[in-house]
């Protein structure tokens, strides 16, 4: 089945013909039962799959911080990426909505270092993803109705974000530097240690945990380079369980430990070869684990959660009205909604390697479609190779050592359907797909994962660069937002744009920060004004101007 641009374009369309104005969020959901305005952060390291911590079972380490954190709050079992990589699902928790609808499903689409030549595919262009009609990153909304936002420091969003989303956006970005020690926050803490490079980037600095006394997954041959890789990642996770202590300590000096909302999660699954990048639970699962003042402490929670319910939830616990272009929905908070029946991911280019992928969990069974069953599973992706263990798997495959399990990775092609009982084959090698007793489950998850398609589209079935061109009506330039119009009458500025759900910052000559315009305000005659309309995707329109 395919889905032309305009098919798209019109279901989105139809998705925001409900959404609330883009001047003004609406506060009219009752926090009955819970704080107003509450106080949120978010504790995100990268490249990590729920095994490693104490709570989960753990494989060899010790994650002290996060075992307590456990006991203090909700700890959930089934939460799930939408992607095996970062860039596409941090896509999805800034916009509430899945990367495959709105044309940031690539890994990735903005710029890469100087010296990644072989980031791209031949003829690439990088790139903004255009968002649809009526949605923003859900910070905006925030600072709409008063919140201070803080980013420290990673985006990764697959757009440049515009200068209204974050107060604050940087390595030095906290909560503490809020203007009002009374304005609530909502600050997000990006830990990097645990990321796929530093395996590598730290190969030489000191082990916490003997490499005889780790867990060697199956998908890995049982030797002393897969230890020792496996020690040096398992360092790396107890190096960051104490920057998480770090965060909490500065919250519980400052006295808002126990009233503030904290959520604590990975970005997706491990970063080792076999796991990061793929649709397998290892690649999607994640810890996650949320403190709040209305929740039991140390409790567990079954249900399925998906990152693009991330954004919805933090409207609702913000007693902000959900928009209509949000796709996921509230598991906290007034507007929390029944649990999810399905959790859906996805693959599609991941640096210069093309391939296309989908899977869709019930929690237990696990269904994955693979679009282009004709492409290898594994992809000679040139950024991997400077893991160790990656170039050790690679030797064994050339030389026959690996067993079939590990083998399968390399196999010329893969099957066009394939079928998980996770529950009893965790590491997804038995595929069911041909299991007579399963044909019921199959026929389900298959109806599941193409309606899911046919309700919210899927980019991935246009070739990229068409994609971008159309959004760019057919040019390789990407169209600039329109002029900012500024009107000054009686005292106050009026801002506006003709580029539709554009958003408008203003600010002062003496501050760094942009305010996010609403509505009409006073201003100084004679006072310079900085003013810059950005619609994502669009090129932003700066405008300086003497109000006289």
């Amino acid at each position: 089945m395919k889905i032309s641009i305009n098919t798209l374009l019109l279901a989105f369309a139809f998705a925001c013909t409900c959404l609330i104005s883009c001047s003004s969020p609406e506060e009219s959901v009752s926090n009955k039962n819970f704080p107003d305005k509450p106080n949120i952060v978010w504790i995100v390291n990268e490249d990590m799959s729920p095994e490693h911590l104490g709570a989960y079972g753990g494989t060899g380490g010790k994650t002290p911080v996060l075992d307590q954190f456990a006991k203090e709050s909700v700890r959930y079992t089934n939460a799930f990426s939408t992607a095996g990589v970062c860039a596409p699902s941090r896509a999805t928790i800034i916009t509430g909505a899945y990367q495959t609808s709105i044309g940031a499903h690539n890994m990735r689409t903005l710029g890469m270092s100087a010296n990644a030549k072989d980031a791209y595919p031949e003829n690439f262009k990088t790139y903004s993803a255009m968002l649809p009609d009526g949605m923003r990153g859900f910070p905006e909304y925030l600072r709409m109705i008063g919140y201070y936002t803080t980013n420290n420091s990673k985006q990764d969003y697959q757009f440049v974000a515009p200068v209204t989303m974050w107060d604050e956006s940087s390595n030095k970005a906290h909560w503490k530097n809020r203007p009002d020690p009374d304005q609530p926050f909502f600050s997000v803490f990006n830990l990097n240690i645990s990321h796929e490079s530093q395996v590598w980037a730290r190969e030489n600095e000191p082990l916490l945990v003997d490499p005889d006394s780790v867990t060697v997954p199956p998908v890995y041959p049982d030797d002393s380079i897969s230890r020792r890789t496996i020690a040096r990642f398992i360092t790396n996770v107890m190096r960051m369980d104490t920057q998480v202590g770090e965060i909490i300590q500065e919250l519980k000096d400052a006295g808002l430990y126990e009233n503030t909302i904290i959520f604590y999660y990975s970005d997706h699954g491990d970063g080792m070869p076999y796991f990061k990048r793929e649709l397998y639970d290892r690649g999607l699962k994640i810890p996650l684990m949320i403190k709040a003042p209305f929740l039991e402490p140390g409790t567990v929670n079954n249900e399925l959660v998906s990152f693009v319910d991330f954004a919805p939830t933090i409207l609702s616990l913000a007693g902000i009205k959900i928009t209509i272009a949000m796709q996921g929905q509230a598991f906290l908070g007034p507007q929390k909604s029944a649990p999810r029946k399905y959790v859906y991911a996805a693959r599609d280019r991941m640096d210069s390697e093309v391939d296309r992928v989908r899977a869709v969990s019930d929690g237990r069974y696990k269904y994955i479609r693979n679009y282009m069953p004709n492409k290898p599973n594994y992809q000679n992706i040139r950024y991997r190779l400077n893991n160790p263990l990656m170039v050790h798997l690679l030797e064994l495959h050339e030389q026959g050592k690996l067993t079939p399990e590990q083998e399968r990775w390399f196999d010329e092609t893969k099957p066009k359907e394939e079928l998980y009982d996770t529950q009893v084959d965790p590491w997804e090698f038995n595929n069911l797909v041909d299991s007579p007793e399963h044909q019921e489950k199959l026929e389900e998850l298959r109806k599941a994962h193409l309606d899911w398609v046919n309700y919210y589209g899927d980019y991935g079935e246009v070739p990229e660069m068409q994609m971008v061109e159309q959004w760019w009506g057919g040019n390789r330039i990407a169209p600039t937002t329109e002029r900012p119009q500024i009107t000054y009458e009686d005292g106050m500025v009026t801002l506006s744009s003709a580029t539709p759900s554009a958003s408008i910052g203003y600010r002062k000559s003496t501050s760094d920060v942009w305010s996010v315009y609403q509505r009409p305000f006073p201003w100084n005659a004679g006072d310079s004004l900085y003013v810059v309309a950005h619609r994502i995707g669009f090129e932003p329109y700066p405008e300086e101007v003497i109000i006289k």
